[in-house]
């Protein structure tokens, strides 16, 4: 008689948490009665008075009454609006026209033949994580195009997809603050650090590089927790794929082999041609006297940033089209247009989950209730009088909690920063280690939270292996990520304080 494997506390725990994560509402009526609560908690909340003071302008901040005159007008006026603007659907949709074409006509299988044929599969996991860390280099180019690579590689090698999407998740949002370069929220955090400082000391400025060192190191603590997570946690309880897509590993023919170097050549001149526009001075894709990631001090984005979504469509689509044309799965230019289309049809689901995420995520920033809870979170932790590492420790965790309610990286140290930067300061710590300390806790609990933009979009590319998977599924697979990540990156924080190690370029933790 065989016996069945006893789960232990943590199989039983996570069991729960998808089991009543699941017997929820499908997601698009979840965000709908989500969006409903919201409106109704602001009425409730608008009536009590509930309110804070912003730590920068010292303006009152009201919870908005949604079910006012005025409320409820803009909840129709604007409905068109908020799904429309909704960040992550424009840059879901545009990036797939171009990954559409490079899926369908075989380029995206010959590639993963290669890749997966030819790396060792004990990297495997590995690569896909650090790949995801490595993605914030390009913004929010990772939630689109290696969250489902991560699946198509894991289901290539005969392991089960949602698993290769959990490792590939947790690298591009559990990883966001770490890399091994620097990114583009380095200077927008320091801009906010800076000025948080300057309250006290008006000479202090904060670089880019204040994280620098911490960042690359965690870098790697993120590819092997995120590893070591995958194999030990995550895909044992996920057990075998037996879904209807398979991937094939058979060898490239001499045909595909052919085609797939042509592929490459016309990546490579796309390649040269983009940084030809982009490196020279007064290029196209470069900020008026500024450097490529940023222009001057308070300029926008560079154009070479905003330009990303329309260029990674282009990355896809161009050797799509080559390897198409060489291989002859591409004849004229209506299969251009099929395989756009087709591509499109398969977003059907994703675009009505945007719907009704998109109403809820406005809701909630209208009636400013996340706001009232950053600001409330921020001033109790400054008045229970706590120092040293336990301080920073909490201050760790109430960002990571508030990170569950407020999305925004940026938004959330805008208000936190004028409150957290001087008090850490007046206890002799140094204002980057204050934003390192955030970013520790701003980056753990991404991958759990339905209010994250991107979530709905995890949720969509995991429907395409499992039909019944909903956001319970999805939390408790991450579950375990974002409580390693959380004890990790607080271990390695703590081994720098201790140590007095510096973490950035001319940055200490001690001012």
């Amino acid at each position: 008689m065989i016996q069945k494997k006893r789960k232990n506390w943590g199989d039983s725990f996570l069991g729960v948490v998808e089991t009543a994560g699941n017997r929820l509402p499908h997601p698009v009526t979840l965000f709908a009665i989500f969006a409903a609560g919201i409106v109704v908690l602001s009425f409730i909340l608008s009536k009590l008075g509930v309110s804070a003071t912003h730590p920068i302008t010292d303006e009152t901040i009201n919870v908005i009454n949604l079910l006012s005159k005025d409320g409820i007008r803009k909840i129709f006026t604007k409905a068109v609006a908020n799904f429309s603007n909704f960040a992550p659907l424009g840059t879901v949709l545009v990036a797939m026209l171009g990954v559409g074409v490079a899926e369908r006509s075989g380029l995206v299988g010959a590639m993963l033949k290669r890749i997966v044929l030819n790396a060792p599969d004990k990297l495997i996991t590995a690569s896909v994580v650090f790949a995801g860390v490595m993605s914030s280099m390009a913004a929010d180019a990772g939630y689109v195009v290696l969250v489902p690579l991560g699946a198509m590689i894991f289901l290539a090698k005969g392991r089960h997809p949602l698993a290769g999407l959990a490792a590939a998740f947790a690298g591009v949002s559990g990883g966001f603050s770490s890399n091994l370069l620097i990114t583009l929220l380095d200077p927008l955090l320091g801009s906010f650090t800076t000025s948080a400082a300057q309250t006290l000391d008006a000479s202090y400025t904060v670089l880019p590089t204040a994280n620098y060192f911490f960042m690359i190191v965690s870098t790697f603590l993120i590819t092997g927790v995120g590893m070591l997570v995958t194999e030990k946690i995550v895909e044992p309880r996920l057990g075998k794929y037996e879904g209807k897509f398979q991937q094939s590993l058979e060898p490239l023919n001499k045909e595909e082999g052919r085609a797939l170097k042509i592929a490459l050549i016309s990546l490579i001149i796309f390649i040269a041609v983009i940084a030809l526009l982009t490196f020279p001075s007064n290029s196209v894709f470069r900020s008026e006297g500024g450097s490529i990631l940023r222009g001057e001090p308070g300029a926008p984005l560079t154009p070479f940033v905003d330009a990303m979504v329309p260029l990674i469509a282009l990355f896809f689509l161009i050797p799509g089209v080559a390897y198409g044309i060489a291989i002859k799965e591409i004849k004229a230019d209506k299969d251009i247009a099929k395989f756009m289309s087709d591509s499109m049809s398969s977003m059907g689901g994703y675009i009505v989950l945007a719907f009704a995420a998109a109403q809820f995520v406005e809701y909630f920033n209208w009636s400013n209730i996340g706001m009232v809870i950053a600001v409330k979170g921020a001033q109790l932790l400054d008045t229970i009088n706590l120092t040293g590492l336990p301080l920073i420790i909490v201050f760790i965790t109430v960002s990571a909690i508030i990170n569950i309610l407020i999305g925004s990286a940026s938004a959330k140290w805008a208000l936190m920063a004028p409150v957290f930067v001087p008090m850490l300061m007046s206890l002799n710590l140094s204002p980057e280690f204050a934003q390192l300390s955030y970013r520790v806790g701003d980056s753990v609990t991404n991958i759990i939270s339905p209010l994250m933009t991107y979530f709905a979009v995890i949720v969509a590319f995991g429907k395409k292996y499992d039909e019944k998977l909903g956001i319970g599924t999805l939390i408790s697979t991450m579950l375990p990520y974002s409580i390693a990540f959380y004890i990790g990156l607080i271990g390695l924080l703590s081994i720098w304080y201790l140590s007095g190690l510096p973490i950035g370029p001319g940055a200490s933790i001690i001012l």
